[in-house]
């Protein structure tokens, strides 16, 4: 990952998902049972949430500030795509190993399928610490010199859209 973390739009995306699940972290703090959503580029990130824009601003500078000060924990979110992504993924794998070891590519059988369900679930729920572990390499905690430039937000119907843009 230390070659790829040094292309510029690799390393910024990353750095701007950090200060995203950050940011969400601080609001959650303060806001407890918003529903949040965030998805980062490398100039930045938006953010979905019922929060009005000085609320959203004041949060991520307070997560700016909190992850340059080293609380790299931040960045680390229970609620990334990536949590849901490795899980998912491990246990497709191992109910489709299940399914592909019992039929050699026949049809299953309805008795295969609901053992291939039996494996996937248990390794679905454990393989639930995969996920925060991979956020380390979809994240970049040290976000020093990256600058927040500008807030806006729009009004939905499930809220407000906020554009959080940054530059490095």
């Amino acid at each position: 990952m230390n070659n790829l973390s040094k292309i510029p739009l690799i390393r910024s995306t990353r750095r701007n998902h950090a200060l995203e699940h950050a940011t969400m972290k601080v609001l959650a703090e303060k806001y407890k049972g918003v529903k949040m959503m965030g998805h980062s580029n490398p100039g930045g990130f938006i953010l979905l949430a019922d929060l009005p824009t000085e609320l959203v601003t004041d949060a991520v500078l307070e997560a700016q500030r909190r992850l340059q000060a080293g609380e790299s924990q931040l960045a680390i979110h229970p609620g990334c795509g990536t949590n849901y992504a490795a899980s998912s993924l491990l246990a497709g794998s191992a109910s489709f190993a299940v399914l592909m070891a019992l039929n050699q590519g026949k049809k299953p059988k309805w008795w295969q399928i609901l053992l291939a369900t039996i494996v996937a679930v248990p390794v679905y729920i454990l393989s639930k610490p995969v996920g925060p572990r991979l956020q380390k390499f979809t994240t970049d905690a040290e976000i020093d010199g990256l600058e927040v430039n500008l807030i806006t937000s729009q009004k939905t119907h499930n809220g407000f859209l906020h554009q959080i843009r940054t530059q490095a």
